[in-house]
């Protein structure tokens, strides 16, 4: 799974020099979704979904349709490195959100130290890795990392009890519906080389489709707490192949960004001592 969701950025970096970000969303759901929807249909996952298309829509519109759209926009002007690297950042501002809204524990000094320490090493990633580029592509990506942050909160909070395979094969198929009119406003100015079209097949057949399969299956074995763990290496996978693969810049400042990103990630979402053994209770019950 680390390897898996490393590798989008890779091939999202490689998509939109033909493709419309929006085209990218619409080509890689679509797709997606042709090979999930036939599964949950066998399966029988899809009609517990109906009454709860409210939440499911506003989660598909989280988690997928925006974080995947602005993905794409950023990706046209900075390195795939950068963008994960940033990315990286999404423990910090799930552990922020639930201390600002009282979902966890009161926010004590190890939690704000993380916080802290996080929000420097992003500082640094950002500070050291622009190179005259435009603020935006960073402020997008940010803003991923928050729809990364509380598309899982949606998940667990109205749809948990509902199939799995169900609600991310019926997301990903109404984010490639609404897509549509959308990626037929903003069309592809140029038409997509045989690497663009691998690329867009990779994104959807790969890290779309298998990668949750897998991604369910991994929480079955180990428990969601632990499955998490991926988070942390995801990036480190997407600088990696952005340097072997496109020659990317892997600044001093971006690798010790990340360290103090990982850092602040796990201080942040650390437990406390007296809950550790009722949080790994609840993870191998999972």
């Amino acid at each position: 799974m680390c390897v898996i969701w490393g590798v989008p950025y890779l091939l999202i970096r490689i998509a939109v020099r033909d493709l419309s970000p929006a085209m990218l969303v619409l080509s890689r759901t679509s797709l997606a979704a042709l090979l999930l929807l036939p599964l949950a249909a066998a399966r029988k996952e899809l009609r517990p979904l109906l009454p709860f298309w409210r939440p499911l829509l506003v989660f598909a519109a989280i988690e997928i349709a925006i974080p995947w759209v602005l993905l794409g926009s950023a990706e046209q002007h900075i390195s795939s490195s950068l963008t994960a690297l940033l990315i990286a950042a999404v423990p910090l501002i799930a552990a922020a959100i639930a201390a600002t809204t009282g979902a966890r524990e009161r926010l004590g000094g190890t939690r704000a130290l993380g916080l802290f320490l996080g929000v420097v090493g992003v500082a640094a990633i950002v500070g050291v890795s622009l190179d005259g580029a435009s603020a935006w592509p960073i402020v997008e990506v940010l803003g991923v990392a928050v729809c990364y942050a509380v598309g899982p909160a949606i998940l667990q909070h109205y749809l948990a009890h509902l199939p799995a395979m169900g609600v991310i094969a019926a997301s990903l198929g109404v984010t490639a519906v609404a897509f549509v009119p959308i990626a037929l406003l903003a069309p592809s100015s140029e038409t997509p080389s045989a690497t663009v079209v691998a690329s867009v097949v990779g994104l959807a057949v790969v890290c779309t489709a298998l990668a949750f399969v897998l991604f369910f299956s991994l929480i079955a074995e180990i428990g969601a707490a632990r499955a998490t763990v991926i988070t942390y290496v995801n990036p480190a996978v997407a600088a990696v192949l952005g340097v072997l693969v496109l020659n990317e810049t892997f600044t001093v400042g971006m690798g010790v960004g990340f360290v103090l990103v990982l850092v602040g990630s796990v201080l942040a979402t650390r437990p406390p001592a007296g809950s550790a053994r009722s949080l790994e209770a609840a993870a191998e019950s999972t």
